[in-house]
């Protein structure tokens, strides 16, 4: 028997009707519970993850932040480790190590006596004059050349012929410049003859390449007697002489071509013109 057929002596529409209602009623209750726990559900499931992702990015990212910043203090403390407290300069050729030369002179050297450092090599300009510049120096060296080429012919003009600077030219051939040392035995040859810077200057401006074969044909040009000349330079006569300056300049502090010294200041490299005017001037004042 069902439900609705106990009540059949009851007033038929209260008991058809009510039953119906409750039961309906009781349906919409169900059913919008049933939607109010899907859709907190819904919104559970929506938004838990989704916050939880967030949440999870976030600490990611700040992980990865603490992380970049860590590694670029590492390599700032490893950069500053490795910075030298001072740069040497040294002019040579491109496949040696060389740091690019200072926009002013280095400090001065402590140099007990300027004499010392002339030796018995040849000078250019007055020997009384109050200035002393030495040169250590390579003919085959390209920014030797540069400087020849460049402030060289400014000093000359400006201090030597004026009677301020004497210029004093030391060897200093580099071992891997396979004309060097013959060119310096080579002026040291013409030196023999009066005729030092002459040699000096056509080496520089027409060049070594041709090795001992060009020396002696500007030995020829410079009208020095050949004979003598060559036969000064096939004995490796100035062979010592060349090796002596070398040894001396490497003493005085020079570790690269040109270096100089000036009343005692040491200036590395082909510096411009003005680099050696403030030298210059700072001694003759």
């Amino acid at each position: 028997m069902t439900h609705f057929e106990r009540n059949e002596g009851e007033q038929k529409e209260p008991i058809l009707n009510k039953p119906s209602e409750e039961k309906h009623h009781e349906h919409k209750v169900h059913e919008e519970h049933k939607q109010h726990k899907s859709h907190a559900e819904h919104k559970r499931h929506e938004h838990k993850p989704h916050k939880k992702e967030c949440c999870k990015g976030l600490s990611s990212f700040q992980k990865f932040l603490a992380a970049a910043v860590i590694i670029q203090l590492i390599l700032l403390l490893f950069i500053i480790a490795k910075l030298p407290s001072g740069a040497v300069v040294d002019n040579v050729e491109d496949n040696l190590p060389t740091v690019n030369p200072p926009s002013a002179p280095s400090a001065p050297t402590v140099v007990a006596d300027m004499e010392e450092l002339i030796d018995d090599d040849h000078v250019n300009g007055d020997d009384d004059a109050p200035v002393t510049i030495v040169e250590w120096s390579d003919f085959e060296c390209p920014f030797c050349t540069r400087f020849y080429n460049d402030a060289y012919q400014q000093i000359k003009s400006e201090y030597v012929d004026t009677g301020k600077v004497k210029f004093v030219y030391r060897d200093f051939p580099l071992s891997f410049h396979p004309n060097a040392q013959k060119a310096a035995e080579a002026a040291e040859c013409a030196g023999e003859q009066d005729k030092y810077f002459e040699m000096h200057d056509l080496m520089f401006e027409q060049g070594v390449s041709g090795g001992v074969t060009s020396y002696k044909s500007y030995a020829q040009r410079l009208g020095l007697d050949t004979a003598e000349f060559n036969s000064c330079l096939d004995s490796g006569e100035m062979a010592g002489e060349v090796r002596k300056d070398f040894a001396d300049g490497q003493a005085a502090g020079i570790s690269g071509t040109p270096g100089f010294i000036v009343n005692g200041r040491l200036i590395s490299g082909a510096q411009p013109f003005a680099a050696f005017q403030q030298a210059i001037e700072a001694a003759l004042n």
